[in-house]
């Protein structure tokens, strides 16, 4: 529940980060660049950004914030209001690079600097993670797990914390269906009915296979086969539960170790769907990385991609960066200091204002056959018709007519021909195996039919004044002010094409 009293404004939210010191993890990721932007920009007199990256020492950490975090195109305004020397003057003067790793107890940082943390900061922003869905086992573990655990017990070290705010996934629910509740996982809850997941027999789990390999392969082993057995377990422990992938079964332990360790320490856990470009401020269409639902843009793009594993009919999910970043600075201002709660806010865009994959792939078609790409002879590339199947098993069948079929055969004749052609089958078969691979992985998330409710961001929205100027809507985080067809047509794809596909 929402704790505050009267209303939240712009001023209100950027006052409130004037003089603190604020702890982020995952910095260097799309969500963790807009954060630190946002803060900046509102907020010039927020004490210090102490951001934590792996690197070496302090000097690696220092040249890694600034070519992966400062130096991004994102922080243009700042640029032009401080000026090139002023604003690298005004970064040195508020962010301080740390070279660490939540993997570490302590973050991995010496006694002196791990003091004056715990003496400084006043917010903790957890968002490091892997999200890689094929992730080995033992990885996702250590960050999406074991990460929340040490970080936990760094918070409690801290005399002037206010909050901790930990950023997990709205997939982290599982692939159900219906209307999904902004509801914490309790201790051992799985979504899979006669089980129950103890998440330290996990980690020792992993210490046994390990043990095992290694006795298995003797003087033979390999990082080749420990890295394939260790993403296969990560799979198969993922399924035994009932989550889909590696990914999201560990940021649901990271949310229920959270849940287990904060005690007074006032939590925000914030899930996010699927985050794309900067809807508004500070430029509109800036994005990082792809995402899935970028390959039907990307396939467009390069007619590169003839068929594609989606049903135009179902919501593909997606919420703007900037609105993540947004409803995570009116969270820390409404939950600081909020002794004991744990508080979880989905933020999604199906309920409120559902955008199905026909938008994307109409405004796709749209913006290509409006503005068709040039190759590199100069020649307009001509827009082709992709064709999209609604079922995992339509994909199989359609693989299996055009590809596997006319891979047997080549079999065949490589056998007749006593092995002329291994080498090709051998590598076309891979590659069919990968793509079958990645239909397996990707395939549930492609088809997710769940509805995120957002009751509790729905509150804190109403807490927020309405704004009276274009300065008083800073905030904004409410998905029924996007116009998706506008939105993806004016934004979003050329944004894919200027930022991603340089």
């Amino acid at each position: 529940m929402v704790m505050m009293d009267g209303s939240l404004d712009a001023e209100k939210i950027a006052g409130y980060f004037k003089g603190k010191s604020i702890l982020i993890t995952g910095a260097t990721g799309f969500l963790g660049k807009i954060l630190v932007e946002k803060i900046l920009r509102v907020q010039p007199e927020v004490r210090k950004i102490y951001l934590l990256v792996r690197a070496m020492d302090a000097e690696s950490a220092k040249q890694r914030v600034e070519a992966e975090v400062t130096d991004a195109e994102l922080f243009c305004l700042l640029r032009e209001k401080h000026g090139k020397g002023g604003f690298e003057l005004f970064v040195e003067e508020k962010i301080v690079p740390l070279a660490g790793d939540v993997m570490f107890e302590n973050m991995g940082l010496d006694s002196p600097m791990l003091e004056e943390l715990a003496n400084e900061v006043d917010i903790i922003v957890n968002g490091a993670a892997t999200t890689n869905f094929y992730e080995r086992y033992d990885v996702a573990l250590d960050v999406n797990v074991v990460g929340v655990k040490y970080l936990c017990q760094f918070a409690k070290k801290c005399a002037n914390l206010k909050m901790l705010l930990h950023v997990s996934t709205a997939f982290a629910a599982g692939d159900r269906e219906g209307l999904i509740m902004e509801k914490p996982f309790k201790k051992g809850e799985t979504l899979r009915e006669g089980t129950y997941l103890d998440i330290d027999a996990e980690l020792r789990l992993v210490g046994d296979v390990k043990k095992q390999l290694l006795l298995a392969a003797g003087d033979d082993a390999s990082d080749k086969t420990e890295r394939k057995a260790m993403k296969e377990l990560g799979l198969q422990r993922s399924r035994h539960f009932g989550w889909s992938n590696t990914y999201v079964f560990t940021k649901a332990m990271g949310e229920m170790l959270l849940g287990q360790l904060h005690g007074a320490i006032p939590v925000v856990i914030l899930r996010p769907s699927i985050i794309t470009s900067i809807f508004r401020d500070p430029l509109p269409g800036w994005m990082q990385g792809t995402r899935t639902i970028d390959t039907i843009i990307i396939g467009y793009a390069k007619q590169n991609l003839s068929c594609f594993l989606a049903d135009l009919e179902l919501t593909m999910d997606v919420i703007p960066g900037d609105m993540v970043a947004n409803a995570m600075m009116a969270a820390m201002v409404a939950h600081s200091g909020d002794e004991g709660a744990e508080v979880m806010y989905h933020t999604t865009s199906s309920l409120r204002n559902p955008a199905p994959y026909g938008v994307l792939y109409e405004s796709g078609r749209r913006h290509f056959y409006e503005n068709p790409r040039l190759g590199k002879d100069g020649r307009v590339i001509p827009t082709k018709e992709m064709h999209f199947f609604k079922t995992i098993a339509s994909f199989h069948l359609y693989m299996l007519i055009k590809y596997k079929l006319p891979l047997e055969i080549l079999h065949l004749v490589n056998l007749l021909l006593c092995g002329l052609f291994s080498q090709l089958y051998e590598d076309l078969n891979r590659k069919y195996k990968f793509v079958v691979h990645l239909v397996d992985v990707y395939g549930p998330f492609a088809f997710f039919r769940g509805c995120f409710d957002d009751m509790n961001l729905e509150r804190l929205r109403l807490t927020m004044a309405a704004p009276t100027s274009p300065e008083d809507d800073l905030f904004n985080f409410d998905p029924k002010t996007v116009d998706w067809n506008e939105y993806f047509y004016k934004i979003h794809i050329p944004g894919i094409l200027k930022y991603v596909l340089k």
